[in-house]
This record gives C-alpha cells, sequence and structure tokens, in this order.
C-alpha cells in the first residue's frame, strides 16, 4: 500500500523514499555516523551510496505494505519514519524512525509518528503500532510516550548492534487508546 506523501503540517511533510532521496540519506548517515550509529545498528553496513541505492530500489520493488518514508522539515531532508514487520492478518506493524541530529528538539518526529500512527490506523486498519528501543535510547522512550504507547516489557538482547547484543523496550499503542487521546 502506497502512502506517497502525508503532510504532517506547515513544516513537515513525509514522502515515501524514492531514488531521488538516495544521496540526502547516504549522506545524512555518512555524516552523522557517530551519532546514529549509537542506536542504528545498520549504520556501520551503509559503507557507500551504493548500499543506501540499493536499500532505496528493494524498498521500490517490494510490495509495500511496509512503508518507509523521508521526513523533510521546511523542505529539507530530516530523516526516515517508516512502518515495519507489519502483518495484516492480526492487523499489527512496528514504528520506526530516524532522524538527523541537526533537526533534533524540535518536536519533528514526535509530530511524524503521529501522523503515520492515524495512518497505519485509518487506512492501513490495523490494530496495534508497536514500538522497540534500547533500553539505554531514552530519546525514543520520551517519543513513546509522548505519543502515549504503554510500556509492555523487555525483549532481552532484541539488537544486535556493534558493541554486542542491546535489550529493547517494547511499546504498543491500540487503535482505540489512540482515538480516544485524540
Amino acid at each position: 500500500m502506497e502512502c506517497r506523501e502525508l503532510i504532517v503540517d506547515e513544516d513537515i511533510r513525509l514522502k515515501e523514499i524514492g531514488l531521488e532521496d538516495v544521496e540526502a540519506i547516504f549522506s545524512t548517515i555518512d555524516n552523522e555516523r557517530s551519532y546514529l550509529g549509537e542506536w542504528l545498528p545498520f549504520v556501520d553496513l551503509t559503507n557507500d551510496i551504493g548500499s543506501t541505492r540499493r536499500f532505496v530500489a528493494d524498498y521500490l520493488n517490494s510490495d509495500r505494505i511496509n512503508i518507509t518514508c523521508a521526513v523533510y522539515y521546511k523542505d529539507t531532508f530530516a530523516g526516515l519514519v517508516g512502518l515495519k514487520d507489519t502483518d495484516l492478518a492480526n492487523k499489527k506493524t512496528e514504528i520506526g524512525y530516524w532522524l538527523s541530529e541537526t533537526f533534533q528538539h524540535k518536536g519533528i518526529i514526535t509530530r511524524s509518528c503521529k501522523k503515520l500512527i492515524d495512518y497505519a490506523f485509518e487506512i492501513l486498519g490495523v490494530n496495534r503500532v508497536q514500538l522497540k528501543a534500547a533500553t539505554e535510547n531514552t530519546k525514543s522512550g520520551k517519543v513513546a510516550e509522548r505519543l502515549g504507547f504503554g510500556f509492555e516489557g523487555i525483549e532481552r538482547d532484541g539488537e544486535l548492534h556493534n558493541r554486542g547484543f542491546v535489550d529493547l523496550k517494547i511499546f504498543a499503542l491500540l487503535k482505540k487508546d489512540f482515538i480516544s487521546a485524540n
């Protein structure tokens, strides 16, 4: 299911990724390896622009049940937000995101996630959106809390990083809770 573009507000738009975004995605990752690599295991695997081009091409050639959007803030690329591990039979998905250090502390990710969560509930028809964050990644934990996600538990050794396995906090938001809060 394609979302093409979602307007979050006058400053933020989410655009389904395309080959035209490859350079911006790669240069952001390449210029912010230390910052982004702290919590994103794929940063170490993104060695050249070709790896980003393959990532985008694989996405474009997929069934697009999962959605990946470039986040544009005032028409400048700021990061990615998307839905992954979507299970339409069980009406659930997981939201993930990353944002350039330059654009932190502006509410961009919280607002972008809220828009994509609304899309997941209203257009995709899911009942549950899950968010996972490393236990020590307090910024992502705060995003989950601001969005009304409930903490459900710890997935031990849930993700392999360059420094070894990290535990993940599991947060979830149900459609009925999202609707009643908005």
